[in-house]
């Protein structure tokens, strides 16, 4: 049952998380709660469904316990600043030689915060975006966006909140190369890169003509490094908690996906401190 060692949620994930108030001694160990949080992530079963007994060894803590500290800990930030802190910590792991822009629609079933009806998936969606880095690993998610809107949306707000978080990891969002596909390919986008000193690299779509200028760069070489973000969707999928989304709250749905972004990254450094 278990999708990161003891060691690992312990050494990574615990130090950043919220505790009671002082004096309060928790009867349940942190790491404990968060095994049963990432069962859920990966298994994608109801919280209600939770294996309680497997995590707590009696305890007595019941699956609305487990969700009540998901639910503090994606609203405290918590579950960003674990993620943040891996990510400041071994950026030098990373390859940003260039990073890729994608967007990605998921089924909501219950409805919630930026769920609007898409007519591609005959159902009602929400929209996010995701940054990676040049070998597919995954950097950044945003909150997403109704899913009847296309990926250009609230564009300013949505991709300075990706590099916002990126920023706080101690990663430098300035020189560098972002690859999009054309679903990307405005004018205003064009600028908001060219300001925040990014050098995009998007590609064009016909529907729009010819730019201002008559000019718009390109490079196919260095496009064709996009496809790791396609990669890196796919292994989202594996958490099966983030193929269709039940979270009624935004937050608590980036959460999820910053928690997937923690776990296979742990897995990255696990294979290389064992080599």
């Amino acid at each position: 049952m278990e999708v990161i060692s003891e060691g690992n949620i312990n050494r990574w994930i615990v130090p950043h998380l919220s505790v009671g108030k002082r004096g309060s001694k928790p009867q349940v160990k942190p790491s404990a709660i968060m095994s049963a949080i990432l069962y859920r992530l990966k298994t994608g079963c109801q919280w209600r469904e939770l294996p309680t007994r497997e995590f707590f060894d009696g305890a007595g803590l019941s699956w609305q316990g487990v969700y009540h500290h998901f639910r503090k800990w994606a609203a405290d930030g918590s579950l960003r600043k674990v993620w943040v802190n891996l990510l400041r910590s071994k950026r030098r792991l990373l390859d940003l030689s260039c990073v890729q822009l994608d967007g990605s629609q998921t089924l909501c079933k219950n409805g919630g915060e930026h769920v609007g009806y898409q007519a591609r998936k005959a159902g009602r969606t929400c929209n996010s975006l995701f940054l990676s880095d040049s070998r597919g690993l995954l950097l950044a998610c945003s909150e997403p966006v109704s899913g009847a809107h296309h990926d250009l949306f609230g564009i300013e707000q949505v991709f300075r909140g990706l590099c916002a978080l990126l920023k706080e990891a101690g990663i430098e969002t300035e020189g560098l190369f972002l690859n999009a596909d054309a679903g990307f390919d405005s004018e205003g986008f064009r600028r908001l890169c060219s300001e925040m000193k990014i050098e995009a690299n998007i590609a064009f779509n016909p529907r729009n003509g010819q730019s201002e200028d008559g000019y718009v760069y390109f490079d196919e070489e260095l496009f064709k490094n996009r496809a790791v973000i396609e990669h890196a969707n796919a292994w989202l999928d594996s958490f099966k908690a983030l193929l269709i989304r039940f979270e009624t709250k935004a937050r608590q749905w980036v959460a999820l996906h910053l928690l997937a972004f923690t776990v296979l990254f742990i897995r990255k450094i696990t294979k290389m401190e064992k080599l």
